[in-house]
């Protein structure tokens, strides 16, 4: 018996160890969920950006997300000539820092309902909760619910969110 909990033990933390060794971008590439995130990352040459040492807070819109867009924005986005406009969008979902869920609840408390954190592209983020929900509120009032937590990689973590947020 004292082996067998030995080697699970031994198994969790080479486990961990292995997800630690991800970046955010690998993260984002491991997901099914993410496919579009990761082409848009490519397309907005963010790739080694976010690979970079961080610490980053990346809230990942899903493919949903992105599919839920007006219908060709996302095509226009992928464009070589709407690149700016795709990074500035894609940094909009991007925080410096490693700010887990329990950093975010705490300082929506500390804010009385609400935390308000600058993005990697200088604009502002509003998080507040929801019953047991955190949701983010961009500049134009759009709100995207966070609905996985704590992705945690080697140079950051990642939080999935329901919708694509606008600056």
């Amino acid at each position: 018996m004292k082996k067998t909990v030995l080697a699970f033990a031994v198994f969790i933390t080479t486990l961990s160890s292995f997800a630690q060794t991800k970046d955010v971008v690998d993260i984002a590439i491991s997901s099914k969920d993410h496919t579009t995130l990761v082409a848009a990352v490519k397309a907005a040459d963010l790739v080694g950006t976010l690979k970079g040492k961080g610490p980053f807070t990346v809230f990942a819109p899903t493919n949903t997300a992105f599919a839920n867009l007006p219908k060709g924005t996302l095509e226009a986005l992928l464009k070589p000539e709407s690149k700016a406009t795709l990074a500035g969008i894609l940094t909009y979902h991007v925080v410096a820092g490693n700010l887990d869920a329990a950093a975010v609840v705490e300082a929506i408390k500390a804010g009385k309902g609400k935390a308000v954190v600058t993005t990697v592209n200088g604009e502002k983020l509003t998080a507040s909760l929801e019953g047991k929900n955190v949701i983010l509120t961009d500049a134009k009032g759009g709100k995207a619910t966070v609905t996985a937590t704590d992705l945690k990689g080697s140079n950051g973590v990642v939080h999935v969110i329901d919708a694509v947020l606008l600056p």
